[in-house]
């Protein structure tokens, strides 16, 4: 356990400074981006701290200057910390509209243009999920979803949630396909145990709504790009 009480000393300890000064920077500026740098880098000092090395490649693929929507296979909580710092530029992601709520950290979410979720079903709160994530998009705000819609238990592929393809179609965003693994060895599902290891992850090339008829033909070629960044077992 002493790597995980590593990570979350120093996410705590690093935090808790950062943010007494940089989220009353971003409430009289406007201007969030110090705060997610910040941010940033604390992950990363906390994974270099608990021995989680990061190998990234095809980040080169990414189009610049282009909001794009990250579309990533989840095995492990250790993931979002180990993709988002390599997203070039800044990225949102979706949350429990509840969250919104909870006194300066739902500003923050916010003032991030992260995107609220309800899972009540109703084709208004879709709509207006939509809508921010629209806006996020217009503002040059990259999203970044697991599309999974949880995590995977032995590491092999679940099936995709369509929602995420349904946001590509209706915005027309690029899609990039996301493949990670090794932080399934390194922190399972329900445990809070980490192991030294080295994350994996791998940007393929844009993949454009526009060229596919349905969200089911999209969802196939992005699944197809994912699996083909993972070893063969996780494939399934």
């Amino acid at each position: 356990m002493i790597y995980s009480l590593l990570l979350f000393i120093t996410f705590i300890s690093l935090g808790i400074p950062a943010g007494i000064i940089f989220i009353p920077w971003s409430m009289i500026t406007g201007n969030v981006l110090p705060l997610y740098n910040v941010t940033q880098m604390i992950v990363r000092a906390g994974y270099f701290l608990a021995r989680i090395r990061v190998e990234v490649s095809g980040r080169e693929l990414v189009p610049a200057n282009t909001a794009c929507i990250f579309m990533a296979n989840h095995v492990s909580n250790l993931d979002p910390p180990a993709l988002i710092p390599n997203i070039p530029g800044r990225t949102s992601a979706f949350l429990k509209r509840s969250l919104m709520h909870v006194p300066l950290l739902g500003w923050a979410f916010r003032q991030g243009e992260f995107i609220p979720v309800d899972r009540d079903g109703r084709r208004e709160s879709a709509q207006e999920s939509i809508a921010a994530a629209r806006r996020a998009l217009a503002k040059g705000v990259h999203i970044t979803t697991f599309v999974e819609g949880t995590r995977s238990k032995d590491g092999r592929l679940l099936p995709f949630k369509k929602g995420p393809f349904y946001l590509a179609k209706e915005t027309g965003a690029p899609c990039i396909p996301v493949s990670i693994w090794g932080t399934e060895t390194m922190m399972s599902k329900g445990s809070m145990r980490i192991r030294p290891g080295t994350a994996h992850i791998t940007f393929h090339a844009p993949i454009l709504p526009a060229d596919y008829e349905t969200r089911e033909d999209l969802l196939t070629a992005v699944r197809a790009a994912i699996a083909s960044g993972l070893p063969e077992w996780m494939r399934a």
